[in-house]
C-alpha cells in the first residue's frame, strides 16, 4: 500500500485535499483578512510564470499594458445601472481619509475627513477605462484602443477558499474599443481563443470554449463567452471570460467618435480577463495525492537538484557535482524556453527536501549522492509518474550525459503527459442526454462524480429562462456554456420542449 505525503486523500474529502495541498506545497497562507490570502514565493512563482507567458500573447495580439487607479468615484459606477447592479454586493467603498485617536485607545474614522464622493476599490475596471476611452478617442483615427492591465480586484465575496474565490486577487483585463460591432465582437472571440490555447499550451488544462447562457453574461455585457475546466471532483470551474458589450457602455460613458464622414458615432467595446483562480484550477485537475503536480511550462523551478550531503568530506565534491550540473542544464531548452533548474543547498536531510519538492510538484527532482559522482550518474524522479507499480517509488539511476541528452524532451513529455491526462478526464465525463428526465436522475442519485452533461437548448429568455435557472438550482446546476463550432443542432430543449438551436453543458461548478 503507498503512503501518501498529505494526509489526506482526494478520495476522502476533495475539499479537504485542495487545501492540504495548498498548505503543503507552500503556495499560499490566510492573512488575517477574511478572504484575503498571502501568497507564498512557490505560488507567486507560478503566477508570475502564468504572468510572463500569457502576457506575451497578449501583447502579440496588439494590446499594451497601462495600469489605472485602484479608487473608483462612485459616481463612475452610477452611470451603468447594470453593472453596478451586479457588482453592488460585493463593493468595497472608502468614505474617509484620515483616522483619529478615540477615548478608548482605539482608532475611528475622523468625522471632518469624510470624502466629498464615496471611493470604490476596485472590483473590475470598466467605467474608469470606459472614461478615459471617452477623452482618448475623437475620432475613427483613434481606433481601435487596444489596453491590458495586470492589477488587483477586491469583491466582498461571502464565502471564500484560496485562489478560487477571494475578497481580493489578481488578475489581467484587457480592455478595447473598436468603430464597429463586428470588429469588437472578433476581438472578443479572439481573446476567447488566446485563453483557449494558453490554458491548454502553458496549464495542460483540456477546456471548453463557448457562449454564456443570457442570465450568466456578465453585468452590462450583450455576450460573454468562457473557457471551462472540469476538476477531478466533477465539478466546472470558469477559468476565463471574454465580454463583448456592445455600445452600453459607450452609451454611458459618452465614448463616442466621428466616422469617415464626419457623423458621430457610439464605440462599441470589449473586456476579457483571467485572475489567480487559474492556479486553483492547476492545483485541482493535476493535484494528486502526493500534493502538487506542475506543468513545466508554468512551474518556477523545472528541474530541482537535491544533493545527498552527510557532513562528510565528499560533500564538496557532491555540491560541486551538483553545480556543473545545474549549468548544464540551464544551456538546455524546453519548452521554447531555458530550462530552469534549482540547486537545493537548503541544510535539512536529503529525504525532506526530496519530499518537499515532491508535494510542491517541481516536474523533475534529481537526488545526487556520493555513488551517483563517482559512477557519473544522477537519480531521477519524474513528478508526473513517481510510483512504481509495485507501489514503490520510481527513482531511476540514469547516466549523468543521458539524463541531460533527454532533459528538454522529458519536460515536454510531461507537459503533454499532463495534458493527455486532464483530456481524457474531462472526455470520460461529459455524457450527452436528451431528457430532463436523465439529467435529474444524474445529479439528485447522490453520485460522487456526476461530471457534465450536454443537452439541447432552444436559448429561452425572460420568465422561461428563469424557470429554467430554478430548475436548476434546485439541484445545485448551472449551465457552463455552449460550446463553439458544434455545428447544426437538432431534436428539442429538454427544459421548454422547443426546437433546439445548439447544445450546452450542464454541471456544478466552483
Amino acid at each position: 500500500m503507498i503512503k501518501h505525503a498529505l494526509p489526506v486523500t482526494r478520495e476522502t474529502d476533495f475539499a479537504a485535499w485542495y487545501q492540504s495541498v495548498i498548505a503543503e506545497a507552500d503556495l499560499a497562507e490566510e492573512s488575517g483578512v477574511r478572504g484575503c490570502m498571502v501568497i507564498r514565493p512557490w505560488g507567486y512563482g507560478i503566477w508570475e510564470r502564468i504572468q510572463r507567458l500569457l502576457d506575451d500573447r497578449i501583447k502579440a495580439t496588439g494590446h499594451e499594458n497601462c495600469y489605472f487607479p485602484l479608487f473608483i468615484p462612485l459616481s463612475y459606477f452610477e452611470k451603468e445601472a447594470e453593472h453596478v447592479e451586479g457588482f453592488a454586493k460585493e463593493m468595497a467603498v472608502v468614505t474617509h481619509h484620515r483616522l483619529i485617536p478615540d477615548d478608548k485607545g482605539g482608532l475611528i474614522p475622523d468625522p471632518s475627513a469624510k470624502l466629498e464622493e464615496p471611493l470604490v476599490v476596485r472590483p473590475t475596471s470598466e467605467t474608469v477605462i470606459g472614461t478615459a476611452f471617452a477623452r482618448w478617442v475623437q475620432s475613427w483615427r483613434d481606433l481601435p484602443v487596444l489596453i491590458n492591465q495586470w492589477a488587483n480586484v477586491v469583491r466582498w465575496e461571502m464565502r471564500t477558499r484560496m485562489f478560487l474565490r477571494t475578497s481580493e486577487f489578481l488578475w489581467q483585463e484587457g480592455h478595447t474599443a473598436h468603430a464597429t460591432a463586428q470588429e469588437a465582437r472578433d476581438e472578443t472571440l479572439k481573446m476567447l481563443e488566446v485563453y483557449r490555447s494558453f490554458a491548454e499550451d502553458c496549464l495542460a488544462l483540456h477546456v471548453v470554449a463557448g457562449e454564456k447562457p443570457e442570465n450568466e453574461r456578465f453585468p452590462g455585457a450583450v455576450a460573454t463567452y468562457s473557457i471551462e475546466a472540469m476538476m477531478q471532483d466533477g465539478k466546472a470551474l470558469q477559468a476565463g471570460t471574454s465580454h463583448f458589450l456592445g455600445t452600453n457602455f459607450a452609451t454611458a460613458q459618452n465614448i463616442r467618435f466621428q466616422n469617415a464622414e464626419g457623423q458621430l458615432e457610439l464605440a462599441n467595446t470589449t473586456s476579457w480577463g483571467v485572475s489567480t483562480r487559474m492556479i486553483g484550477g492547476v492545483i485541482m485537475v493535476h493535484g494528486d495525492d502526493d500534493g502538487l503536480r506542475v506543468p513545466p511550462a508554468i512551474a518556477p523551478w523545472q528541474v530541482v537538484i537535491v544533493p545527498m550531503l552527510r557532513d562528510q568530506p565528499e560533500d564538496e565534491a557532491i555540491v560541486s557535482y551538483c553545480k556543473d550540473l545545474q549549468a548544464d542544464l540551464a544551456k538546455l531548452t524546453a519548452l521554447r524556453e531555458p530550462v530552469r533548474a534549482l540547486l537545493d543547498l537548503k541544510p535539512a536531510k536529503a529525504a525532506a527536501k526530496r519530499w518537499g519538492w515532491v508535494k510542491k510538484g517541481a516536474p523533475v527532482v534529481i537526488e545526487v549522492g556520493g555513488r551517483d559522482v563517482a559512477g557519473s550518474n544522477v537519480s531521477v524522479i519524474r513528478r508526473d509518474r513517481l510510483y512504481r507499480h509495485d507501489g514503490k517509488l520510481d527513482s531511476q539511476i540514469v547516466a549523468r550525459d543521458a539524463f541531460l541528452a533527454g532533459a528538454a524532451a522529458m519536460l515536454e513529455d510531461i507537459q503533454g503527459a499532463l495534458h493527455a491526462q486532464a483530456t481524457a478526464a474531462l472526455r470520460a465525463n461529459i455524457v450527452p442526454m436528451d431528457e430532463w428526465a436523465e439529467v435529474e436522475a444524474r445529479f439528485a442519485s447522490g453520485v460522487k462524480n456526476p461530471g457534465w452533461v450536454d443537452v439541447p437548448w432552444s436559448k429561452p429568455a425572460g420568465a422561461a429562462l428563469d424557470a429554467v435557472v430554478e430548475r436548476l438550482k434546485a439541484l445545485k446546476l448551472t449551465i457552463r456554456n455552449a460550446p463553439m463550432g458544434q455545428g447544426i443542432t437538432s431534436g428539442v430543449c429538454v427544459f421548454t420542449g422547443h426546437p433546439a438551436v445548439e447544445r450546452v453543458l450542464i454541471g456544478r461548478s466552483y
